[in-house]
């Protein structure tokens, strides 16, 4: 969502921290779609034009509480829906959580605790009368420097799908209604007003639809479409889009909402498909917009059907009724625009221990050679970098925390939230080590004397760097959203080249909206590499329970750190027209096919133990239109401390498919104490096993040899087998949504 400069004064000089306070557990009425809909039909038939509009149509920036507010109707009643960013808690708002950013929920490789995640946030939202939350943020990370890829889920479609799956599972548990963003193909902040991404379908259907579909079978009840332009049609009009494949193919029963002022028209976006304006206004600051009185115009001109405005209405008013909001829904005690005028109402509840727990789990140790965990013989430390501190000029001084100063535990921009408090690393690790661990520190980045000079007499030096990046009507250090480069900020690389010459137990933390260039990643005084990304308010906390072995380290990459830049394929583009060149070969799939050998590769990460695979078999189960595939792998853990592991299953298709070399189509965490074993299932139906077929335009699960790999990451797979199915294995139109309809329908209504 893009916002404007007006909330300026909302941010600077928030520090609002306060003690947690358990809430009342709401409670909450879910429903079915068809229930949904029938209760949305009967009180839509009441309404007359207008309010039918007026349920469509924002009332404009700044005139709510929320940024963006419908407007409320009466006899019959329904009333003004608040909805309010971010994918990582609310934004805007004192005594909120400001928690892991998406790209580290999808680090963890943990469903539950990604659905944990989810189920706060909705408690949170709930809490202060939101009704739709503004995520989760599901675009891809195309290229390492797009500004917003850090909100999401990074380079791969399965792994986001799970994000965006748990993640709308768990909001909407809280009777809270989500919204999975931006649809489509918004990879980059660069022109992504006014620019057209140009694809052909099957990669579009193949990668780029996957975790919408996953948020669909979700039962999500919103979805936001972006600002670009899809093959020179805009997304918020585009009547292939919206009209034939998400409320067509996939089957959405929700309601479709403009990211803030990607309305583009009145009649093309109404017809074909686009079901509420926001944030109303054709201009920040203007009176007019393309919904409210033009849309009603179009309607009595005949341009527009009314069934069409009541079936957009009814989305709405679906969307609501399912998610339980008719009964018992929280005052709204929120207000954007005036954050310190509103009245005390702390939501925070305990979610800081899943912030902390989560914070751990997605961090990536990234190389290790032995002097992690701290041994208890250190009795010096040294700490260097500015990242090691908090901002001094205050948590939340920057707007939409729009400066890399201080420790960076979120990206800038609308998918923000204010810190309630922020725990930085010095903090955390004097906390964790004790008074009897001398600490010494260095925290101005340009100063290489004074690093050297902190770091060279310490039992171990600690180097902190960042990277950054964020929405791009934010111009940070010359970075407009997306990055300019992949190296380090505020002169990280050299600070990181003198503590390990004074040195010979240094170890670098980067805290990193995504991949960045390691020139020193071979210097032998650099003991171990920590990859802690955007780990939230716990920042510190998190990382010291896995520096210190409290939390055995088990976070994964979910992107792929290559050696130089000219290894990745994709840059933002600066071109009117971004053409998807590359199309299925996006993140380790390029460098699979083109054997191009990354530094770190896609699904990475090292534990304090060590896991041994075997005994992998597979069980193929065909019968009619119905195809479903097992593989069994054991795992043990055969090192001396207890940890868990995150086996991930890659699937190689026939040759006659045409597709990438593997591709990710399945991971588990499993906890395994030292010395045992686990055995690991896992399922692949026609969802993971299809290929979307242009000619039929349809799902097609292909007739020949697959193999499966099972690994600890992309490029270290431990076990491999085959199985073959059958040419009579059929086509599907809807078969990999509803196969999975199955699945969900257990853990929620749809």
């Amino acid at each position: 969502m893009h916002v404007s400069s007006l909330f300026t004064a909302t941010i600077i000089g928030l520090l609002a921290v306060s003690t947690s306070a358990k809430p009342t557990e709401p409670k909450i009425n879910l429903r079915s779609w068809d229930e949904a809909y029938m209760m949305a039909k009967a009180l839509v038939s009441k309404m007359s034009l207008e309010q039918k509009v007026n349920i469509t149509t924002g009332i404009g920036f700044g005139s709510g509480h929320c940024e963006g507010n419908t407007f409320a109707i009466s006899n019959p009643d329904f009333p003004s829906l608040c909805l309010q960013d971010s994918p990582l808690g609310i934004q805007l708002a004192y005594n909120v959580t400001a928690g892991v950013a998406g790209i580290n929920a999808a680090a963890s490789f943990d469903r539950k605790a990604i659905r944990d995640r989810g189920v706060y946030m909705g408690q949170e939202f709930r809490g202060r009368g939101v009704n739709v939350q503004l995520g989760p943020a599901v675009n891809f990370m195309r290229s390492p420097e797009g500004g917003r890829g850090w909100e999401s889920g990074g380079e791969d479609l399965f792994l986001t799908g799970v994000l965006a799956e748990e993640t709308v599972l768990g909001i909407q548990s809280q009777g809270v209604i989500a919204t999975a963003k931006h649809y489509i193909l918004n990879d980059q902040e660069l022109n992504r007003n006014t620019g057209s991404s140009d694809i052909d379908e099957r990669t579009l259907h193949e990668i780029y639809l996957w975790p919408f579909a996953r948020a669909v079978e979700a039962g999500v009840g919103s979805i936001m479409c972006s600002y670009n332009q899809i093959n020179g049609v805009f997304a918020c009009e585009n009547d292939y889009l919206l009209n034939t494949v998400l409320k067509g193919e996939l089957g959405f029963k929700g309601f479709v909402q403009s990211d803030w002022l990607a309305t583009m028209s009145t009649v093309d976006s109404a017809n074909h498909g686009l079901d509420m304006n926001m944030p109303g206004n054709i201009t920040i600051g203007s009176s007019g917009s393309y919904f409210g009185k033009n849309l009603t115009d179009a309607v009595h001109a005949k341009k527009v059907p009314e069934s069409r405005v009541t079936d957009m209405a009814t989305r709405i008013v679906a969307a609501w009724y399912k998610l339980g909001q008719d009964k018992d829904f929280p005052k709204t005690t929120i207000d954007s625009f005036h954050p310190d005028k509103v009245s005390y109402v702390n939501v925070q509840s305990d979610h800081y221990k899943l912030v902390r727990s989560m914070g751990a789990a997605s961090t990536v140790l990234l190389k290790n050679n032995g002097i992690l965990p701290l041994n208890k013989s250190v009795k010096k430390v040294a700490f260097v970098g500015s990242d090691a501190a908090v901002n001094p000029d205050g948590i939340n001084a920057c707007f939409a925390h729009s400066c890399n100063k201080g420790t960076l535990a979120q990206g800038w921009g609308s998918g923000t939230a204010v810190f309630p408090y922020l725990v930085d690393p010095i903090t955390g690790f004097r906390n964790a080590l004790g008074k009897d661990v001398k600490f010494t520190k260095s925290l101005d980045d340009w100063d290489i004397d004074a690093a050297a000079a902190a770091a060279k007499d310490a039992d171990v030096a600690f180097v902190f760097s960042s990277a950054d990046s964020g929405e791009g009507f934010i111009v940070v250090d010359g970075n407009v959203g997306d990055r300019n480069n992949l190296s380090l900020w505020n002169n990280g690389d050299n600070l990181i080249k003198a503590v390990a010459d004074a040195n010979k137990n240094t170890v670098v933390v980067i805290h990193s909206v995504g991949p960045v260039l390691m020139p020193w990643i071979d210097h032998p005084n650099i003991k171990a590499v920590v990859w802690p990304g955007l780990p939230g308010q716990e920042s510190g906390n998190s990382l010291a329970d896995v520096v210190i072995g409290k939390v055995n380290p088990s976070g994964r990459l979910p992107y792929t750190i290559a050696k130089k830049a000219s290894d990745y394929p994709i840059k933002p583009d600066p071109a009117h027209n971004v053409v998807y060149k590359e199309k299925l070969l996006m993140g380790y799939k390029w460098f699979d096919a083109h054997n191009v050998t990354p530094l770190f590769p896609f699904g990475h990460g090292l534990s304090y133990t060590n896991f041994t695979y075997s005994g992998l078999t597979v069980k193929v189960e065909a019968s009619g239109k119905s195809t479903k595939v097992t593989a069994t792998i054991t795992v043990k853990n055969t090192g001396h401390l207890d940890g868990a592991e995150i086996p991930q299953l890659y699937l190689s298709f026939p040759e006659s498919a045409n597709e990438p070399p593997k591709l990710l189509r399945g991971f588990e965490k499993v906890f395994i104490k030292a010395g045992k074993e686990e055995e690991v299932k896992f399922e692949l139906t026609s969802t993971e096993l299809s290929i979307w077929d242009t000619d039929s335009k349809c799902w097609v699960v292909p007739s020949g040899k697959f193999t499966v790999h099972v690994g600890a990451s992309s490029r270290d797979i431990r076990q491999s087998a085959d199985f073959i199915l059958s040419s009579r294995v059929q086509k599907y139109v809807k078969g990999p949504v509803l196969d999975r309809f199955v699945r969900l329908a257990l853990s929620l209504f749809l």
